[in-house]
């Protein structure tokens, strides 16, 4: 009797001690895991038009999404419409009356030369993307920055999810300065009046590849998260040698990270979240690097990558 209580008391410690363990990265859900930024790039451009609010609505469909990555162009009336390019691109958009848009048309249709009821008339959406061929082509307008937040957390709530962040390019050159675009000053002005009307400011990144309009934000309010994106090959310490401060994270093109990338930039105190990743090989390698997020076209690959 006495040896048979022994016995068993050792392998009830066994499975007491196998319960407590901590779980390993694939043991945890998303809820449990170590905090990891998944973002869906213009929404979930891989999967519905992109920077339109279903295809937000659709990024946020899928519970490790934690942040919607967007960009932003300006209206002649000073509305800020979701938008990559400036102008109505010949790629996806049709005027109107259906004519698709033409190469040689794009720089007559310069959003900033355009009232935002004239822009909202342009469809983005219904000849698809040859670039993404699983996209579903719908028709599909660009919305304001504020439509898309306005639906994207009314959607959070009815889903009873964590209501998203927001990862918010100004697309700026100095080329566009006051043609295509308003100057970096005025543009951050706007955008960050905007987000505070919206109640976003803490959960908004502003990021940009120029850095004029993240310098004049940073002055304006340096409580704002920002970004700085890259695709070149200056490094680490060039490029915050020109933004001239330390921003919060720091987004290169993937295919430029590397191990010694990664423990530089957190040596400095920033995150580092590549764009745009949408081979699930590659999003693997980037997260046993040590990134801290990534953007990608297709959220639905997610599920691919991390066991749920």
């Amino acid at each position: 009797m006495h040896f048979a209580i022994r016995f068993w008391l050792f392998f009830s410690l066994i499975g007491l001690a196998a319960c407590s363990a901590p779980p390993t990265q694939d043991d945890m859900d998303a809820s449990q895991a170590k905090p990891f930024d998944w973002q869906g790039h213009r929404g979930a451009r891989g999967l519905l038009p992109e920077n339109t609010v279903p295809a937000f609505l659709k990024a946020l469909e899928y519970p490790q999404v934690k942040t919607l990555e967007l960009d932003l162009a300006v209206s002649q009336d000073s509305q800020l419409v979701v938008s990559h390019e400036p102008w109505m691109s010949h790629h996806i958009c049709s005027h109107p009356d259906g004519r698709p848009v033409t190469e040689a048309e794009e720089d007559e249709l310069l959003i900033f030369q355009m009232p935002y009821d004239s822009v909202r008339q342009y469809d983005c959406g219904s000849r698809g993307n040859a670039r993404f061929p699983q996209q579903q082509a719908q028709p599909a307008y660009k919305p304001l920055l504020r439509e898309v937040v306005q639906e994207a957390e009314a959607f959070a709530k009815q889903q009873e999810r964590a209501l998203p962040r927001y990862n918010i390019e100004i697309k700026l050159e100095p080329d566009y300065d006051g043609v295509k675009a308003p100057g970096p000053q005025t543009f951050a002005r706007l955008l960050l009046e905007e987000i505070k009307t919206l109640g976003i400011a803490e959960r908004a990144t502003v990021q940009s590849f120029d850095v004029r309009p993240l310098q004049q934000l940073h002055r304006m309010d340096s409580s704002i998260t920002t970004a700085l994106l890259i695709d070149n090959p200056n490094g680490v310490a060039v490029n915050l040698q020109a933004l001239g401060y330390t921003p919060d994270i720091y987004s290169p093109y993937y295919k430029m990270v590397t191990a010694n990338v990664v423990k530089t930039v957190h040596d400095r105190g920033m995150k580092i979240i590549p764009w745009t990743v949408n081979d699930t090989t590659a999003m693997k390698a980037l997260i046993e690097l040590g990134v801290d997020g990534i953007i990608t076209d297709y959220p639905d690959r997610i599920r691919d990558v991390i066991k749920r």
